[in-house]
């Protein structure tokens, strides 16, 4: 897989699954677009260690429609056009029925839909209209397990990602006779800094144990799976959504 002379867009790329994505790209030649929200300085470490120099940084709040039309549009000025597009950025917060009080529901739910599918959602719009008018792109969802399987302690974000879900089969269906092919990606836990927490705590060796490899995913095995979809091999597979779990949760 190869993407030289490609431009893609990576949200949420500041550090986790979206710097290696970031990674994975610019080592296979692409210009990497770098979108982060509030960590500037995680971003700036992001494009360092990238191969190349042609990398860059953009700023947006993804709950702000006018911010995500205002990153787009540098990024479609500064790259020429955009060929792939990971909508990878994404929030998770703790907030189970029994410990949460209304006010703080209401406004985990906000952000979470705001951030994970409207945000995504927008980009994906303004993104697919760019490409049309270039002929065609790729468009990749970091989605999640808990999509399927349910989230009890974060059921706003299981419900967001299984809007995404639904989100990438339409436009799949809506984009594909102009070129553009969309997929998710749907990882469980993987070895990140949000997910240390878990990993490292009393629960840990539990979340490990529910993969019969006994470990959770590496993002250098989500980022080839990205790849792998956004390259120009798997076409046909427009809409599918690829489960990367180590077996942990099987949908039937």
């Amino acid at each position: 897989m190869e993407f030289f002379h490609k431009g893609v867009l990576v949200t949420g790329a500041s550090r986790g699954i979206g710097r290696e994505i970031a990674h994975q790209f610019a080592e296979k030649g692409a210009t990497v677009a770098i979108h982060y929200n509030q960590n500037k300085q995680a971003a700036q470490e992001t494009r360092d260690s990238l191969e190349g120099n042609s990398h860059f940084l953009v700023q947006a709040d993804m709950m702000d429609s006018a911010s995500v039309k205002a990153m787009v549009d540098t990024v479609a000025e500064t790259m020429g056009r955009i060929d792939v597009l990971v909508n990878n950025a994404g929030v998770y917060g703790y907030h189970p029925i029994p410990d949460t009080d209304y006010a703080e529901w209401q406004d985990w739910w906000r952000r979470t839909l705001g951030t994970n599918l409207i945000g995504a959602a927008n980009v994906s719009y303004l993104i697919a209209r760019h490409m049309m008018e270039k002929g065609g792109g790729r468009i990749v969802n970091v989605s999640s397990r808990g999509a399927f399987r349910g989230e009890p302690h974060a059921p706003a974000y299981g419900a967001s990602k299984a809007g995404m879900n639904a989100m990438s089969q339409s436009m799949a269906k809506a984009l594909a006779p102009h070129n553009i092919f969309v997929y998710a990606v749907a990882p469980g836990f993987v070895e990140t800094e949000m997910a240390a927490p878990y990993l490292e705590g009393p629960e840990g060796d539990s979340i490990r144990g529910q993969s019969p490899m006994g470990r959770v995913a590496r993002p250098e095995e989500v980022a080839r799976t990205v790849l792998f979809l956004a390259s120009t091999a798997p076409e046909f597979m427009t809409g599918s959504i690829v489960d990367i779990n180590g077996a942990s949760y099987l949908r039937t």
